[in-house]
């Protein structure tokens, strides 16, 4: 396969392979390393791990942010490393950041031994309290570090494939190649105030759970619901076996038909084309039949009826452990919330915010000129925190002097931000056409940003 790095310029290594050197590095890691290289995957991997208590190198700690993965080998010798510890500890910091994945795999271990620190871990922290009592902070982050991963969907060899090392491998391999090829989302050029967001949306997804989770994502139309999902979908779904995110499905549901989503669903989860699918009960039934035994991540994007949604998924029953499923939708009570079912409601950009999305799309930005900065604070008292009305307006302002924009504010003010904030929740497409023409966009100013519009 191609490396992911022509994917984005952010990475250097598709892979990083934390390992203790003693237990795997002259067997299993060395022969899964030649493995993931032979395959096309730019892979990191650590000579120079030691037992002595020297700080990990600051060129180690960038490998691992420069990487889309951490495959972490857990051996019986791992905890009595503080190197590994180390590369444990900035593995799970970057994994939180977003967008780096971590797949734990337990060589000649039991995952509990890992999660509860007994055997090998207990001896091994008996001694670490003893070298560092003066620094028991760095103990307990350490212990913490170790009791995170194993809560992650991870291998246990001895139990998969019966502990072939060789069979193993090669599935690890595909997995990674497979979790690789998935596409990431084009999301927003300007991602104010969205990692928050997204993070908030995962604590609701529930990592450490091993049921099955739905959230909802609703709001007013303009607000943001689908730059949210984007964005939660590429920090997480290289964790999970399947993925696929079905945007704009009240749309598609109407033009191409359920069953052709059905189709997507299924090509893009098993990143394969599938078979025609002629009726949506068949479709249903496929669905559960290939999925059912994978942890999949799947959002819905835009569903207004929960027909779609019974039609596309049925009901959660067949869903495999673990597995997680995204809504946007502007419905609140589309479904009743339970402990299968979170709701998450974007709300508007606070004013710091909106101030800063407003001159991003009209300078390009973070300190315009000072004599524009009353009229942008006004512009934004009028259109509050809707992402899509401030991304339109700045992209209409863009280049144009002081009087173009109190021209621009005197005609917000005839309009009122009751009629914006009303009439921007009709529906996306149409609301993007309402937007143009209210604001007044030009048509030749695509060079500053209009013709962008990233999906809200």
């Amino acid at each position: 396969m191609a490396s992911s790095n022509s994917n984005s310029s952010k990475w250097d290594y598709d892979v990083f392979l934390s390992f203790k050197g003693a237990d795997t590095g002259k067997g299993f890691t060395d022969h899964l390393y030649s493995a993931l290289v032979r395959d096309g995957i730019h892979t990191f991997r650590d000579v120079n791990e030691i037992n002595s208590g020297e700080e990990i190198g600051p060129e180690y700690l960038q490998a691992i942010e420069k990487s889309r993965f951490s495959i972490v080998i857990l051996s019986k010798g791992y905890a009595s490393s503080t190197w590994c510890l180390d590369e444990l500890v900035h593995i799970l910091e970057c994994r939180k950041e977003g967008g780096h994945a971590v797949w734990p795999v337990f060589y000649d271990i039991d995952p509990s031994d890992v999660e509860e620190l007994k055997g090998s871990f207990e001896e091994a922290f008996a001694e670490h309290e003893k070298s560092f009592k003066d620094d028991m902070d760095k103990v307990q982050r350490w212990k913490d570090a170790l009791r995170e991963v194993a809560y992650l969907k991870g291998l246990d060899l001895q139990k998969h494939w019966d502990g072939h090392e060789a069979k193993n491998i090669d599935y690890i391999v595909k997995e990674i190649s497979d979790r690789l090829d998935r596409t990431i989302l084009s999301v927003t050029t300007h991602p104010v105030g969205l990692l928050s967001r997204a993070k908030e949306v995962i604590s609701l997804l529930g990592e450490k759970l091993v049921d099955v989770r739905i959230v909802g994502i609703y709001g007013m139309g303009g607000i943001g619901k689908t730059t949210v999902a984007k964005k939660v979908y590429n920090l997480v779904f290289h964790e999970f076996e399947g993925s696929c995110f079905l945007e704009n499905v009240r749309k598609e549901s109407i033009s191409k038909g359920i069953a052709c989503l059905q189709r997507q669903l299924l090509s893009e989860t098993l990143k394969r084309k599938h078979e025609k699918i002629d009726n949506i009960s068949r479709g249903l039934n496929v669905i559960r039949d290939r999925l059912h035994r994978k942890r999949i991540f799947i959002v819905l994007d835009d569903i207004d009826e929960l027909e779609q949604l019974n039609k596309i998924l049925g009901n959660f029953d067949w869903l495999f452990p673990g597995s997680r499923v995204i809504i946007t939708t502007r419905i609140k009570d589309l479904l009743q919330p339970s402990e299968l079912y979170l709701q998450y409601e974007v709300e508007e950009l606070n004013n710091d915010d909106s101030l800063q999305l407003l001159r991003l799309h009209a300078f390009n930005e973070h300190h315009p000129v000072d004599n524009y900065m009353d009229c942008m604070r006004r512009i934004v008292s009028y259109v509050r925190g809707i992402p899509l009305a401030l991304e339109v307006l700045g992209s209409s302002l863009c280049g144009q002097t002081i009087n173009v924009w109190n021209s621009k504010l005197e005609k917000l003010k005839v309009i009122g931000n009751g009629d914006i904030h009303n009439k921007l929740k009709i529906r996306t497409w149409e609301e993007r056409s309402f937007a143009k023409s209210l604001l007044q966009i030009p048509g030749n100013v695509a060079d500053c940003g209009a013709k962008k519009m990233s999906s809200m």
